[in-house]
């Protein structure tokens, strides 16, 4: 099975706030055919046993596309189904914690919303990707904290991680933030809620294609020696 690099490309967020749970498997795989790196499992109100099995059978798909896996928020989740890796946010287990529940091949991610010194702490803390946003008008999250391309820009000068990006992003204006310095575009409704969505997956992954040779992507955990 090829194994995908996840640093770079579509990260298709399936949240069940969105996604009927009878259609869950169903739409990520066609996320997946459409030609996301990685899937990441949100869900903040089902049973524990519900949310496990779900994420089991999401975790099964995702590896049999060379697909990544990563659970939002539940570390213990994560650490039970041996998932790929953990999600989070601001009000979620600390990155050392996590860290030292997961082991050092875990990946884990962190949002950082506005913030790039949230951003560079975590980078030194050994996150393994940082997100930022909400750069566009959101569907799923409108309160959402606003992030702006500038932001975005400095944080891909001074950042040696992968960067996602998140917020109301589709296949019209993904390719500013890609441009910008993103390496992962971030995408809820912009995927799972729309009717098709093997093709708007599809569309948004075609964003990054003819970059296997692209030369900024450092991708280690740290931050950059920006010093003259």
């Amino acid at each position: 099975m090829l194994v995908r690099d996840w640093r770079r490309g579509l990260y298709a967020i399936a949240d069940t706030a969105l996604i009927p749970a009878d259609q869950l498997s169903g739409l990520v795989a066609a996320a997946l055919q459409g030609g996301a790196r990685a899937i990441q499992y949100r869900d903040k109100s089902s049973p524990p046993a519900q949310r496990e099995a779900q994420a089991r059978v999401l975790l099964n798909l995702c590896h049999k596309r060379g697909a990544t896996f990563i659970i939002n928020d539940d570390v213990d989740l994560c650490a039970r189904i041996q998932a790929d890796g953990v999600h989070l946010g601001q009000n979620d287990t600390a990155l050392p914690q996590a860290r030292a529940r997961l082991g050092a091949g875990a990946i884990i991610g962190l949002s950082c919303y506005n913030q790039l010194p949230r951003a560079l702490m975590a980078a030194e803390a050994g996150a393994d990707y940082v997100a930022f946003g909400r750069f566009y008008p959101s569907r799923t999250k409108p309160e959402a904290v606003q992030a702006d391309i500038d932001l975005l820009r400095e944080a891909r000068r001074r950042l040696a991680l992968p960067i996602a990006v998140i917020g109301g992003i589709t296949a019209q204006n993904g390719a500013a933030l890609i441009e910008a310095g993103a390496d992962l575009l971030a995408v809820i409704d912009g995927v799972f809620g729309q009717t098709d969505v093997h093709t708007a997956a599809r569309n948004i992954a075609a964003l990054f294609d003819g970059e296997a040779t692209r030369q900024n992507l450092p991708h280690h955990r740290g931050t950059k020696n920006t010093e003259a």
